[in-house]
């Protein structure tokens, strides 16, 4: 609450200094801006719903097993709210997400991954989690949170548009100054706003780890779902997949980020009981600098902290702490880390310069020399930045052994081969989405399929990504991490037959076309 008045406190700061130094009649853009956000949040979990339906085949109102419909009732009597309407999508891939208005509307929707790959113990976790969200009243606690960067924007748009007349020169400069603090307090607010959404999620874990007293199952839960180590023993047997899937007539507060589509990867491995084997996934999130850099501009806390979060009220319950993450680092990532900034951002930044510096001198020829010469420039960088995010060498390898990898992120990469069965779209159930989540004998992680052209993607999603599902292929890739390992296709086998990437080769060609761009305007300006 402190925050959302602080979130306020800046807004009203902003709005006061219209009025007292430009008097700008901007305050009917500010209401119709709020009524819009209003009748967006009355209509949106109707929306929502019809999505679901429409784009992900979820099915609404039906019965669930019978442990979990009477934790719900429970939860729902103890807390005098209605039960919520349970959304099931069938996909293989876990996940579980809620939206509503209150806690007297609230939509709870489920994945078949959630059933097949967790113990009832951890689904009661799971929707123990989904539950606080609803208690808490965190979906239109976020709303009224997101209302605040949107008018800074708005009154920023307002402010830097048009131009004041020279009789009105100081209300044109009021108009600046208020322009440049909206904006400065829209991303500052933006960043808070996150953060007060990555709190509400341990707030959650907390009223999940109350409810079910059993945080270790939380923990576990966490596990699988974020990067984390599902026992084989831990896959439903075929029996219970039959009893979880009598329920198909079933009719950013999930789980964990699902900000992108990259928002899933679960590991399997063969004891999950070897917490080194948990923290060896947890590695990159503990020690790798990007780590942080993701945090900060994602939703939901790591899923480390997370876990040593729960770990921490284990002893409240009698359990050993699921996780301490006691191991060494023995090396420094920085270098690594300010490498990668380098190579992330040299290109963009020479190409900018070198076009102002170019665009300054007078002289054409000497103008088009240093266009020329920054294009140059900027094809060299762009090429290394792609090969190092492309790298060549590729080596049979398994989830397990890449998770346990630090020194990955968006920029470098691990060439990698891959053999397994496609449980699931990366976007759990969305027609729309052309990624898949591949399963191997270690563990289970995130296919980015990726053509030069979103239409190709997108056709491909509808018609064709059907075929791939439950079949056996062989991918051939880029393994990264930021923070959600993903693996990027560069060829895929299927039935015998290659699908092959073209996007490697287009931005091969793309750098090709901008180094000859640059030496011809080099030529023409010698």
């Amino acid at each position: 609450m402190i925050t959302l008045v602080g979130l306020y406190v800046l807004l009203s700061v902003i709005v006061i200094g219209i009025f007292l130094v430009s008097g700008l009649p901007v305050q009917y853009g500010i209401l119709t801006s709020i009524i819009i956000i209003i009748i967006q949040f009355i209509i949106s979990p109707f929306l929502t719903d019809l999505s679901m339906k429409w784009f992900y085949h979820a099915k609404f109102d039906a019965e669930l097993p019978e442990y979990l419909n009477n934790f719900i009732q429970e939860e729902c009597t103890k807390y005098n709210m209605k039960y919520p309407r349970i959304g099931y999508i069938d996909d293989g891939s876990p996940n579980a997400f809620t939206y509503g208005h209150t806690k007297n509307d609230a939509r709870v929707v489920l994945t078949r991954g959630i059933f097949d790959l967790l113990k009832e113990e951890e689904v009661l976790a799971v929707v123990g989690h989904e539950l606080g969200h609803v208690t808490h009243y965190d979906m239109l606690f976020m709303t009224a949170a997101e209302l605040v960067p949107l008018v800074l924007y708005y009154i920023y748009e307002v402010c830097s548009s048009g131009n004041s007349s020279n009789n009105d020169s100081k209300a044109g400069q009021a108009k600046a100054v208020i322009s440049i603090v909206a904006y400065l307090l829209y991303i500052v607010s933006q960043y808070i706003v996150l953060w007060l959404s990555r709190t509400r999620e341990y707030y959650a874990d907390e009223f999940s780890v109350k409810e079910t007293q059993n945080p270790n199952a939380l923990a576990s839960a966490l596990v699988k779902i974020g990067f984390g180590l599902v026992t084989s023993d831990d896959t439903n047997t075929d029996d219970k997949k039959k009893k979880i899937q009598s329920t198909k007539n079933i009719g950013a507060l999930g789980i964990f980020d699902a900000k992108t589509s990259k928002s899933l990867v679960v590991s399997t491995n063969n004891n999950i009981d070897d917490k080194s084997l948990i923290k060896n996934s947890m590695k990159w999130e503990m020690w790798n600098p990007w780590g942080f850099i993701c945090e900060l501009n994602s939703t939901h806390p790591l899923i480390s902290k997370r876990l040593i979060n729960i770990s921490a009220h284990s002893p409240e319950y009698n359990q050993e702490p699921f996780i301490t993450f006691d191991l060494q680092k023995t090396e420094s990532y920085l270098d690594d880390f300010f490498l990668e900034l380098f190579i992330s951002y040299a290109p963009a930044l020479v190409l900018i310069i070198g076009v102002i510096i170019g665009f300054l001198y007078k002289e054409g020829e000497r103008s088009l020399f240093v266009i020329g010469l920054a294009l140059i420039l900027t094809a060299i960088l762009c090429f290394i930045k792609f090969k190092r995010a492309h790298k060549s060498g590729y080596k049979e390898n398994n989830i397990a052994n890449l998770l346990g990898e630090v020194k990955v992120s968006n920029v470098t990469s691990i060439p990698c081969v891959l053999e397994g069965n496609v449980i699931g779209r990366g976007n759990p159930g969305c027609i729309f989405n052309e990624d898949f989540i591949l399963r191997d004998e270690t563990g289970i992680i995130f296919l980015d399929y990726n053509q030069p052209l979103t239409i190709v993607n997108k056709i491909f999603a509808i018609f064709k990504s059907k075929e791939y599902m439950d079949k056996k292929i062989r991918v051939k890739g880029w393994y990264r991490r930021c923070p959600v390992p993903y693996v990027e296709i560069f060829e895929m086998e299927i039935d015998g037959k290659t699908k092959k990437i073209y996007t490697y080769y287009f931005a091969i060609a793309a750098i090709i076309i901008l180094l000859l761009v640059g030496i011809f305007m080099l030529y023409l300006g010698m």
